[in-house]
């Protein structure tokens, strides 16, 4: 994640998808479904649904945010990671081919629409839920933890808030009067007793290590950090250790 500037649209770096990049993402994982649902306000969200296999017995479901430049279907590369379970990739609203405009405000109810969509499918075992969000996504991932049941969530490079990070980048502005507290992911995480893995890069250069541990000191359920060595924040997923907590954590769920 990218701080250039204080104030929220600032945040945000929509990475477009159009209609011959989705029928590429169709040709490379056949088994992935295009989905396009409503939020609340009727903006169409645009994404990818992985199923972990043939209908039958009620199967387990991760929903996935991703960072704030970040448009979610390479994650389909990974899919191995994601066996047994469903994987749920869900563009934010101007990113992919969501429509709308990002805010923090649009985000925090789409991820709840999101949830609610999935978790209604058929196949779809609602008891073992598994949320995780990298960078800006920590912050959706833990507001919907705070408003759904989920069996575990997954926060990768995660902040107490975007405000407390922009306040380190900018220490001579008024960033938390300007800003208010935005992405307040600390002041949730008390209330959520959800088993937390927070995996976190050695060399992270976007968001220090005090954002990080301030938000883990304070989550109410049980929690583990894993910290990637030689990791920075954009480079996590070139280290297979990461790829391995993401699993770990899954098989323990």
């Amino acid at each position: 994640m990218v701080l250039s500037g204080v104030g929220e649209n600032l945040i945000y770096f929509p990475q477009p998808l159009d209609s011959l990049g989705r029928q590429g993402i169709l040709a490379r994982h056949p088994r992935a479904i295009e989905v396009s649902l409503a939020a609340a306000d009727g903006v169409r969200l645009h994404g990818w649904h992985l199923p972990a296999g043939a209908a039958g017995s009620a199967r387990p479901l991760v929903i996935y945010f991703g960072g704030n430049a970040e448009e979610v279907s390479w994650m389909l590369e990974f899919a191995q990671i994601f066996a047994g379970w469903d994987l749920a990739l869900i563009n934010y609203r101007g990113y992919g081919s969501s429509a709308g405009k990002p805010s923090e405000k649009a985000l925090l109810r789409d991820a709840l629409a999101i949830y609610d969509h999935f978790v209604r499918r058929s196949g779809i075992d609602s008891t073992r839920v598994v949320v995780v969000g990298r960078s800006l996504g920590s912050g959706v991932a833990t507001y919907l933890a705070s408003q759904r049941p989920v069996r575990g969530v997954l926060l990768i490079a995660p902040f107490d808030s975007i405000t407390e990070v922009a306040q380190n980048f900018y220490p001579f502005l008024p960033v938390r009067l300007m800003l208010g507290k935005l992405y307040d992911s600390a002041a949730l995480a008390p209330s959520i007793t959800a088993p937390l893995r927070m995996i976190v890069a050695s060399r992270d250069e976007i968001i220090p290590a005090r954002n990080s541990q301030r938000l883990f000191d304070v989550w109410g359920g049980p929690k583990e950090i894993v910290t990637i060595a030689g990791a920075g924040h954009n480079d996590l997923q070139q280290h297979r250790e990461y790829w391995q907590a993401i699993r770990d954590f899954l098989l323990q769920r």
